[in-house]
């Protein structure tokens, strides 16, 4: 009789570590799981932030082209959108 309770007490406790093993295996992959959702690189970049407003020159003429220049050239490399090439423009202008 003690040869067989040995043997059922060494099942259980087999038993009890394999699914205690299993459980920690699945809970352990769900962390590695999550953090690697949140070391991932974003899909979707941000719009870089506008040029900040230039002093108007005093001048006028030759300064104000260049900047519309410049604020074209931004806008063709995609680097503002239409409407706020159109804001820089309004403001360049003092429309």
């Amino acid at each position: 009789m003690g040869l067989i309770r040995g043997m059922a007490r060494t099942a259980v406790v087999a038993g009890t570590a394999t699914a205690v093993s299993n459980r920690v295996s699945r809970r352990q992959a769900g962390r590695w799981a999550s953090q690697e959702e949140y070391a991932a690189p974003p899909q979707q970049y941000a719009q870089p932030a506008p040029p900040p407003p230039a002093p108007a020159a005093a001048a006028g003429g030759s300064d104000v082209i260049a900047q519309l220049e410049r604020l074209g050239q931004l806008r063709d490399n995609g680097v503002l959108t239409d409407a706020e090439f159109a804001a820089q423009k309004a403001r360049l202008l003092g429309v």
